[in-house]
């Protein structure tokens, strides 16, 4: 089968497609395998590329942890059948044709949601969910602050944030950005490439900054995100591709703010957990509350060049690979 492997670590030229054995045809007890149909692309991906994660694997590595497909064999002690559609989150391997992964990884996709939306949906859905629903639950009439609200992950939170009564004040890095952001219900929308965006903040709340800012933007925006908040507001910092602010000293945090790094897979640490919210994020699908945008379709022989996009911050909403 083909699969998409790094050879070392660097750019996306370190990318290649190859030829490698298919998994063994009896999965191990608990295991499944699964014909992937579409493998999800993320930040994630970009930072294993660059060094810094995995490093323990050595190279060459497939790439990838999300995708959507079909399960084709089960080991003993299955619950789930050949057939079945499922989705995943997590599972090294993931940009290939078939993977080998546990099955309490796996979510039953419903019939009425076709695999490139389940696909699109698993990581950034359920990052998104994490940080509107757990880590800092929106409530009501709350302002928050949405960095990158075009991509996917923005997307998602801007819908999820707007479904708990929320009001969003999104950034974009360039005009031709904005109508996609408001199409997800975005209320305001600011055009910046430079952090120079918490003067206008505070001018759409009146002086008073947002209740919460999810930032997964890199440095340049840290300071302007600490400032566009108000009393006690919190600051929801994740992805570490872009990198940290540095040491922090915080006795000089201002405002009695909160500040955290949030990962996801706190909110799913159990299998009933991963079912449980993908299935609330699958409801909201096919009740039309929530939309997925895929912004770009490759195959799998083009991953280097999802990556690139991906990096050149163009892009909008999912990208996929299709094996």
């Amino acid at each position: 089968m083909q699969a998409v492997v790094m050879t070392g670590t660097g750019s996306a030229d370190v990318l290649e497609l190859v030829d490698i054995p298919e998994p063994p045809s009896a999965p191990g007890p608990g295991e499944v395998m699964v014909r992937i149909a579409v493998a999800g692309v993320n930040f994630m991906d970009i930072g294993v590329r660059q060094g810094m994660a995995w490093t323990e694997m050595p190279n060459p590595k497939i790439l990838g942890v999300e995708g959507a497909g079909r399960i084709v064999a089960v080991g003993p002690g299955v619950a789930m059948a050949v057939g079945q559609r499922v989705a995943w989150v997590y599972a090294p391997g993931s940009y290939a044709g078939k993977i080998v992964l546990p099955e309490a990884a796996l979510v039953e996709i419903p019939d009425d949601v076709d695999d490139r939306t389940a696909a699109a949906i698993m990581m950034q859905g359920l990052t998104a969910s994490h940080f509107a629903t757990d880590f800092h639950p929106v409530q009501a009439a709350e302002v928050a602050l949405v960095h990158a609200t075009a991509g996917g992950l923005g997307l998602l939170l801007t819908q999820i944030i707007k479904l708990r009564g929320g009001r969003v004040i999104g950034r974009v890095s360039s005009a031709d950005k904005v109508a996609i952001a408001r199409e997800a219900g975005a209320d305001h929308v600011i055009v910046d490439t430079q952090g120079d965006f918490a003067s206008q903040v505070l001018a759409l709340t009146d002086g008073e900054g947002v209740h919460v800012v999810y930032d997964g933007s890199g440095p340049t925006t840290f300071q302007g995100s600490i400032d566009s908040l108000r009393r006690s507001g919190t600051l929801c910092w994740y992805g570490p591709v872009l990198g940290g602010p540095g040491l922090l000293d915080i006795m000089n945090l201002p405002r009695s703010i909160k500040l955290g790094y949030a990962v996801f897979s706190d909110h799913i640490h159990s299998p009933e957990l991963l079912r449980e919210h993908a299935g609330r994020l699958f409801d909201w699908v096919v009740s039309g509350d929530l939309k997925v945008r895929i912004g770009g379709i490759y195959p799998l022989a083009n991953a280097a060049q999802a990556h690139r996009d991906m990096e050149s911050r163009a892009t909008t909403g999912k990208l996929l690979l299709i094996p």
